[in-house]
């Protein structure tokens, strides 16, 4: 968090101007050519921002009039996704769920058709069940042909893509395959768990073959100096730790 992703992603977008250097979406200037960009590109911020006391199907249509389309038009681009929420059309948006939220914003991002489409942590505060189900409709809107750029914090949705980039402070750290980020990483990477959770964490950052050890969900991860996970698991044991370790990575 805090990296410059949203930043990034509202530059492209054309909402936002950088202080410095160029950008272009589909070899179109962010700032010269931002009207044509606003006709190709959807985005999806992060935080719902569609009008909440308007019902479902009237967010779909004022959003597809803006682009001068219509819901008939381009059904079957969004006929997948808008179709789990069509039964609640006349819901406000502001009493959807938050799974349902997510879907009629993305079918509102999808209604012009666009060649580009930028998600902003679209998963986050998601159960896990609408979390799958979303990146399986992205799945299939690949498939036609779209591009689609996500930014997120979570790896498991990361190593879904193409390709990843790394962002820290704002600059790309390294743009690669999700294989080739996890290969560069140098290091062996373990995940921890066991029945005290905050003693667990003091021991792995106490041991002499931890590097570094910080919570992860359930686990605490752990990146050890070498592939030596034998030293480290007698050592918690004999601190009368019942653990359960995990080799994400060597």
């Amino acid at each position: 968090d805090g990296a410059g992703k949203t930043s990034l992603f509202r530059i492209l977008t054309t909402l936002l101007l950088a202080d410095q250097g160029t950008a272009e979406v589909n070899g179109l200037d962010v700032v010269k050519d931002y009207k044509k960009i606003r006709q190709t590109v959807g985005y999806m911020p992060g935080r719902f921002s569609l009008y909440q006391d308007l019902t479902v199907q009237e967010n779909l249509e004022f959003f597809a009039t803006i682009f001068n389309t219509t819901i008939r038009q381009n059904y079957d681009l969004v006929k997948d996704i808008y179709s789990q929420i069509e039964p609640f059309k006349n819901r406000r948006a502001g009493k959807l769920s938050g799974g349902m939220k997510q879907k009629l914003a993305l079918s509102c991002a999808l209604i012009h058709r666009p060649s580009v489409l930028f998600l902003d942590e679209p998963t986050t505060g998601v159960d896990a069940v609408s979390r799958k189900e979303f990146w399986e409709m992205l799945k299939r809107l690949k498939s036609q042909g779209i591009t689609i750029m996500v930014s997120t914090p979570y790896m498991d949705e990361a190593s879904r893509c193409d390709r990843v980039a790394l962002v820290q402070s704002g600059r790309l750290m390294s743009v690669d395959t999700p294989a080739g980020v996890t290969n560069s990483f140098g290091k062996p990477l373990i995940a921890a768990r066991g029945t005290n959770m905050l003693e667990l964490l003091n021991l792995l950052k106490q041991h002499e073959n931890v590097v570094d050890a910080y919570p992860f969900g359930e686990f605490h991860h752990a990146v050890l100096k070498n592939e030596d996970q034998t030293s480290l698991e007698n050592y918690l044991n004999a601190h009368g730790q019942k653990i359960e370790l995990k080799k994400i990575f060597a």
